[in-house]
């Protein structure tokens, strides 16, 4: 990602070292001020982001308040922080994204593409929306609130320090455990992951070992990861998220929160972006077609039956038990994963699945859809109460010589429901 700016960087002592190297990496122009003058700097430089030189709490507290607000108030695309800190001192702005000074300046550099990369994503979500709606299209509802509320953070570790990380990190966001490597590699196969917390009772080697899978792995490349302790020696992989923090749980779970909600935002914009391409047939909310879009396809999949004798199966799932809205959202996202090329899916005015599984008939749909109930399940299972209990109830009809759209919902509706437990 290219560190074109403006950048504003921010410190009241020479920051010789990260503007060389931000100038070695191409960034340009770059603006440097004191923490007197960096509110009117803001404003006058209308920087892409904003690099905080030296860790602790700004001199002028007075003026550290005002850009935090200018910056948090900003109109148009994003302006991501990337500030120092250090083990004694914490980032001067709490929502910024760390940078260890003790680390190489390098890691400085990686958090700022990273944060570029999403600013840039903001920016072509805010035209083509505007695209959009100046050429008539009905904009559906976009997410809104804390990025957070969507995220799921992965904290593996067996050691003392793993129930404090659990707790303190289950403040923030949706957490998931792993008491070990194999069960956090299953989870990040399984669920849509926005940061990842290694504590401790693992073997340098283990960390290693994981550590390299991810930075060898697109899908996890660019997740946030943080190591409580040292980063071990062995590893000489690429991970441009990566962080290590040697102290107290919360403490590194406040460095990896802003990291998290910029990962779980370039998630939500991704989904908007697919959204507007496809003038609108997909809920940016889910990903899952829109209930317009899903009926206007259905009716197309009904005529080629009719016209061409493909098979074409109707399923409803529903699942009780699911008490809360996240886990709801979850189950649908996962839903878009598990989903054919050929197949598509929306949510009923209910909350329940519907899906066309096209050229499937009923016996193959049958061994799919016990199998995507079952994945479902798992994933809206809450992970603070695994032992509640929730029912995926599944019906399923064919499509039959003489069917029509409407004949065909009603036997998927009237059918008897087979309970995936």
């Amino acid at each position: 990602m290219s560190l074109q700016g403006p950048l504003l960087v921010v410190a009241d002592a020479p920051a010789t070292a990260p503007v060389e190297a931000l100038s070695a990496a191409g960034a340009f122009p770059i603006v440097e001020t004191t923490w007197a003058d960096a509110p009117t700097a803001f404003v006058s430089v209308k920087p892409a982001a904003v690099v905080i030189a030296e860790p602790g709490a700004p001199k002028s507290e007075a003026s550290g308040r005002m850009l935090a607000l200018q910056i948090a108030t900003s109109q148009g695309a994003i302006v991501p922080i990337v500030a120092m800190a250090d083990a004694e001192r914490d980032a001067a702005i709490p929502t910024a994204l760390t940078a260890d000074a003790d680390q190489p300046v390098e890691r400085l550099i990686g958090s700022l593409r990273t944060a570029l990369r999403v600013r840039a994503l903001h920016s072509t979500v805010l035209r083509r929306i505007e695209t959009f709606a100046a050429q008539g299209g009905t904009m559906p509802a976009l997410p809104i609130g804390d990025p957070l509320d969507d995220a799921t953070v992965l904290v593996a570790g067996r050691g003392p320090l793993y129930p404090a990380l659990a707790v303190a990190m289950g403040e923030h966001a949706k957490m998931v455990g792993a008491l070990s490597v194999e069960a956090a590699a299953k989870h990040l196969e399984e669920r849509d992951i926005d940061g990842i917390i290694i504590g401790d009772g693992f073997s340098p080697r283990m960390i290693e070992a994981f550590l390299d899978v991810l930075g060898h792995e697109s899908r996890f490349h660019e997740i946030p990861v943080a190591v409580m302790g040292e980063i071990p020696q062995g590893f000489a992989g690429d991970l441009p998220n990566l962080e290590c923090v040697n102290g107290a749980p919360d403490r590194l779970v406040s460095r990896m929160v802003p990291r998290v909600r910029l990962h779980a935002m370039e998630s939500r914009l991704k989904r908007m972006l697919h959204a507007l391409d496809t003038e609108g047939m997909f809920d940016p909310e889910t990903g899952l077609l829109t209930a317009e879009a899903f009926w206007r396809e259905l009716n197309k999949a009904v005529e080629e039956a009719t016209d061409r004798s493909h098979a074409l199966t109707l399923a409803r799932f529903s699942f009780e038990g699911v008490h809360d809205d996240r886990s709801r959202r979850d189950g649908a996202r996962h839903a878009v994963k598990l989903m054919r090329a050929i197949d598509f899916v929306c949510r009923d005015d209910d909350g329940a699945l519907l899906v066309a599984f096209t050229q499937t008939d009923l016996r193959s749909a049958h061994i799919v859809a016990r199998r995507v109930a079952a994945a479902i399940k798992n994933i809206m299972r809450a992970p603070t109460n695994p032992s509640d209990r929730i029912t995926a109830n599944v019906t399923l009809a064919s499509f039959k010589a003489g069917d029509t759209l409407q004949s065909l919902l009603q036997r998927v509706l009237a059918s008897p429901m087979v309970a995936a437990e």
